[in-house]
């Protein structure tokens, strides 16, 4: 759980599942999560291995993009079944879990 817990790691993950994304184009998929938590939370997945970066061009603005690594799509299947789940609660009880309290 260290690798991939709180708010956005899981959330981070889900979204690269279907190729690198530009910084701009994972806050925009994570409205919530501010800019600077994004920044911790990327830096974080990649120094643990799950994504890595690479920096296009030599002089700003640099274009960075975020992927996952092998290690980081070997979560892919857990991560489907927590959806799987989450999916399925949100079905039987009407909402998010979240929503009822």
């Amino acid at each position: 759980m260290d690798l991939v817990g709180g708010k956005w790691k899981a959330v981070i993950l889900y979204h690269l599942q279907d190729g690198a994304k530009r910084f701009g184009e994972l806050h925009a998929h994570l409205r919530d999560a501010t800019e600077a938590v994004l920044s911790r939370s990327l830096k974080q997945l990649e120094r643990d291995g799950l994504i890595s970066r690479q920096v296009f061009g030599s002089r700003p603005p640099l274009k960075t993009e975020y992927a996952l690594t092998p290690f980081g799509a070997s979560f892919l299947p857990v991560l489907a079944a927590l959806t799987e789940w989450g999916n399925r609660a949100v079905v039987e009880r009407g909402s998010f879990i979240g929503d009822a309290e």
